[in-house]
């Protein structure tokens, strides 16, 4: 998928599109590059827990902030198996694996690379979160097998200084660099609902169309706000700027599969109809995504059967 060269003024026409012409528009480019009534379902865990040393004032990980979560160790082998297969088993093609590092060390990489070849032998897709990596760390994931690594740029160059301190958004670009050097496919999106403002989300959407290779995924997040983080009292987005921001995404990357998810449990289930019409053709499956509250499993499979879509099998 190759990039764009996508402007500001060009984008900011596609936000200012009437809604109802904005979701049509971005259905007829949906329609041409997927199946309508598909969706990729896919399951996160988190493998290791709380204690990050990063500042990201949205999260309830960093060690930073006192959110009350509990610091957990890496999990072992036979616990991630388990969970993964009963991911598989409630329909997920992709399990993604989590960590609170702001990047992996000598002595843990090869214990992930572990779970990846575990995983991987259950015949599921597998994507790692793990923070920065230099390029010797994105080969030896590419050689266990690794199909996607996830490594959001989750705002604006301008806004992220509001966001993040400890990591440069150069640092986030470098990472995504070294992962495609290593011919490992990118996971990579943002976080809607920091409090930034129009103009920023239309700079990060340049930002992820404009990359030297589109990701093949862009999950979308929707902030939640987290008591003890900075951003704990921020007001809730507009649902239907969300959805128009879903709705420009599809415009700009229409062969990434866009993902609905952090905060996908707070919305209804017209607005995830709605993000659906706008292009959203992947969701995350499970009660919770890493520590945060997800839509339950059989709330999915409902609304599924309703909308009569049926689960995408692996592209990898």
């Amino acid at each position: 998928m190759s990039s764009n060269t996508w402007n500001k003024s060009a984008v900011a026409a596609l936000y200012n599109t009437p809604l109802l012409s904005l979701l049509f528009e971005a259905q007829t480019v949906h329609r041409a590059h997927f199946n309508p009534d598909e969706i990729e379902l896919c399951s996160l865990l988190s493998i290791k827990t709380g204690a990050c040393p990063e500042d990201c004032a949205y999260c309830p990980q960093s060690g930073h902030y006192k959110t009350g979560l509990q610091k957990e160790k890496l999990l072992d082998l036979e616990e991630v198996l388990k969970l993964a297969a009963e991911a598989k088993k409630n329909g997920a093609t992709r399990f993604c694996m989590g960590a609170a590092w702001r990047s992996p060390s000598d002595k843990d990489l090869p214990r992930v690379i572990n779970l990846i070849k575990g995983v991987k032998a259950l015949g599921l897709e597998t994507c790692v979160t793990l923070g920065m990596l230099h390029k010797g760390q994105a080969q030896q994931l590419k050689e266990a097998g690794l199909d996607f690594y996830n490594h959001n740029l989750d705002t604006s160059p301008e806004f992220y200084p509001k966001i993040i301190s400890t990591r440069t958004y150069q640092d986030r670009l470098d990472t995504l660099s070294h992962v495609r050097a290593a011919d490992i496919h990118v996971c990579c999106g943002g976080i809607i609902g920091m409090g930034e403002t129009r103009d920023d989300r239309i700079e990060l959407l340049l930002q992820l169309a404009n990359l030297p290779t589109q990701p093949e995924s862009v999950p979308i997040n929707r902030l939640i706000p987290i008591p003890g983080t900075p951003l704990a009292d921020i007001e809730h987005i507009d649902n239907i700027e969300f959805v128009r921001t879903v709705a420009v995404l599809r415009m700009m990357m229409p062969q990434s599969m866009i993902r609905l998810s952090a905060g996908r449990g707070e919305m209804s289930e017209e607005m995830q109809i709605l993000c659906f019409m706008a292009g959203a053709n992947s969701m995350w499956l499970g009660d919770k995504l890493l520590t945060a509250r997800n839509s339950a499993y059989t709330q999915d499979k409902k609304l599924l059967e309703k909308l009569g879509l049926t689960p995408l099998s692996h592209r990898a």
